[in-house]
């Protein structure tokens, strides 16, 4: 190992971690220390890593450390409990590995979290964005980050590092040439916005909206606003925080903001927001124009114009002019899993439009893409497969039968229901008798093949497929399948 060499590259010095991390000690040659990325996945391992061994219900990370050490990590994380029942081992993985440094610290998430937070505060100067909501956050932080960048050197999370540990992986991205980071938040449980907005402490930040998204977990909507509301709590007075104006909680989300509350969204009048809606293109996107220059945002849908507008009212705030946003916008692609649409070939040789949107689904997200189907040229045929929608817990069932009648209601030419979750979808349709339904309740590679067939066998030349569920049910494995060319994006 070359610790002793990289001491002048390493992100944080040990003094820093140690400090952050209040009772910690290190094992092993102090002098050694020194890291340049941060990882959590022994395989994500590389010369001169940190590497934070994770703790969960079925899994013990520290089982992963011989082999991080192997792969050249340098610095290394041990919780108190597990170097209490083995320091001797690592107390000797020490001595054989002179260039590796062993922390030993009380748990190792709250380790990497403040570890991450003593990070942040190295770059005084940098302007702090962050971004969360029940949906549509991923799309707004890559919109947020694409207009930003148009005037600042701009470090933003990579795909959706958003979680208790993505967070922090994220900001150990930061350099001293960054302007801006822009960082998106998620949240599977209570206090999680708040635990990862105590590493950030963004100056602004962004909620898309209140939805139903983890409401099993949570209990309800005025629980989800609470927790999405905590992404405010470090607002300095001359932060802001940006609010949906249409959402139900708006005035409740702006309750403790310590610095300006800005509203946006369609129902914002042009003279304050300076944003007018011009023309829904259906797929194609939507035409609006910032302060009098047309936009043409081809991302489909009326919610990513409503996530559009968020990064706009962003952009005016932090000085970036409606020409940048133009050239940001128009130039930003669709966010992998998220409305990706494209044309596509059957194997039937049917000439379709493919809409993949298979990153994620709950209630809100899945009636809006249907809202959006609904909206397309009536003489074009829909065929819908929509899957499961998870960690919805008890409201699931009722949540299921709502979509799926939705989606019945819509008439299309063809409906197919995935997983075990839609069985309640599928009996409430069939109760009703809205339209003929097709119901696969499993989800494996055979599941998935006998969706294709019925898409293959069905469509015809102008139809529209929709693709939507929960990322758990990797519904995008029938794109291939259905595919003429067997292409991956149809």
């Amino acid at each position: 190992m070359k610790g002793v060499e990289k001491m002048n590259d390493s992100l944080m010095t040990c003094e820093e971690l140690l400090e952050a991390n209040a009772g910690s000690f290190v094992v092993g040659n102090k002098a050694a220390f020194g890291f340049t990325s941060v990882v959590t996945d022994s395989r994500a391992v590389k010369p001169y890593s940190l590497f934070v061994p994770l703790v969960g219900q079925n899994q013990n990370g520290h089982i992963y450390i011989p082999d991080s050490i192997k792969k050249g990590a340098s610095v290394i994380f041990i919780g108190e409990d597990e170097y209490r029942s083995a320091g001797e081992k690592y107390e000797a993985l020490a001595k054989e590995n002179s260039g590796v440094c062993l922390v030993v610290v009380r748990n190792t998430l709250t380790a990497l979290q403040n570890a991450a937070a003593r990070y942040v505060q190295k770059f005084p100067s940098l302007i702090k964005v962050g971004i969360t909501g029940s949906s549509g956050k991923t799309t707004t932080k890559e919109m947020t980050a694409a207009v930003l960048g148009q005037k600042y050197n701009v470090v933003y999370t990579q795909g959706n590092f958003n979680s208790e540990t993505g967070l922090p992986l994220s900001v150990f991205n930061i350099r001293k040439e960054h302007e801006v980071g822009v960082f998106e938040m998620g949240m599977n449980r209570e206090n999680e916005i708040g635990e990862i907005s105590s590493v950030l402490k963004a100056q602004f930040a962004l909620i898309t909206n209140v939805g139903t998204a983890h409401i099993g977990i949570l209990g309800s909507r005025k629980n989800i606003a609470i927790e999405k509301r905590k992404i405010f709590e470090y607002i300095p007075s001359d932060g802001a925080a940006f609010i949906p104006a249409e959402d139900d909680f708006a005035d409740f989300l702006g309750e403790r903001v310590r610095g300006a509350v800005v509203l946006y969204g369609e129902s914002v009048p042009e003279n304050d927001s300076g944003a007018r809606f011009v023309e829904d293109r259906g797929l194609e996107g939507t035409v609006f124009a910032l302060d009098g220059v047309e936009i043409h945002l081809r991302q489909p849908g009326v919610y990513n114009y409503r996530n559009a507008l968020g990064a706009c009212a962003m952009a005016k705030w932090l000085g970036v002019d409606a020409m940048q946003v133009k050239a940001a916008l128009e130039g930003l692609e669709s966010v992998s899993g998220r409305m990706e649409t494209a044309s596509a070939v059957l194997k039937s040789g049917a000439a379709v439009t493919l809409i993949k949107d298979c990153y994620n689904a709950n209630p809100d997200s899945m009636l809006s893409v249907l809202r959006f189907c609904g909206s397309l040229k009536k003489d074009a045929r829909k065929l819908f497969v929509l899957g499961d929608m998870r960690e919805l817990g008890e409201k699931s069932r009722a949540e299921h039968e709502c979509v799926a009648l939705f989606a019945a209601r819509s008439k299309p030419a063809l409906l197919v229901l995935v997983g075990e979750e839609m069985r309640a979808g599928y009996e409430a349709v069939k109760a009703y008798g809205f339209c003929d339904v097709v119901y696969i309740p499993e989800c494996d590679a055979a599941a998935m093949q006998r969706a294709a067939d019925e898409i293959v066998g069905f469509a015809k030349d102008g139809d529209v497929v929709l693709l939507k569920a929960s990322h758990g049910l990797s519904l995008e494995r029938i794109v291939p399948l259905v595919s003429k060319d067997g292409a991956q994006n149809g």
